[in-house]
């Protein structure tokens, strides 16, 4: 196996970092809504990063290829997924973080 490219290196450091921290933020942050945003927003974009260092390291080899099929599934279903997840938690009663300052799905159920 050769050597770990420079461009990769930095694509795959910038990826755990974004890892890393949407883990802190599951973690950290008070509601399931609020955690849904840190696992969406920072471990897909984290995870597309460390796909994008494979794919710039291994070129177009089945190795890759398997990193853009990879990269293709995540940003299709994780929004999906979040959403999926936070409208149901929404629909079965989970209230809001006591500092949230708006709930537009509710908002949106009571003009209906």
């Amino acid at each position: 196996m050769s050597e770990l490219s420079t461009a990769a290196a930095v694509f795959i450091s910038i990826g755990v970092a974004f890892d890393l921290i949407g883990g802190l933020g599951l973690i950290r942050l008070p509601d399931i809504y609020n955690r849904l945003q840190a696992a969406t927003k920072c471990v897909t974009l984290g995870t597309c990063f460390i796909l994008i260092g494979v794919l710039i390291q291994f070129g177009f080899t089945s190795i890759g290829v398997k990193a853009i099929l990879c990269l293709a599934f995540i940003l299709m279903t994780s929004p999906t997924a979040a959403h999926a997840i936070s409208k149901g938690s929404h629909d079965f009663g989970i209230k809001l973080w006591e500092g949230s300052v708006v709930d537009k799905l509710a908002e949106d159920k009571s003009k209906e």
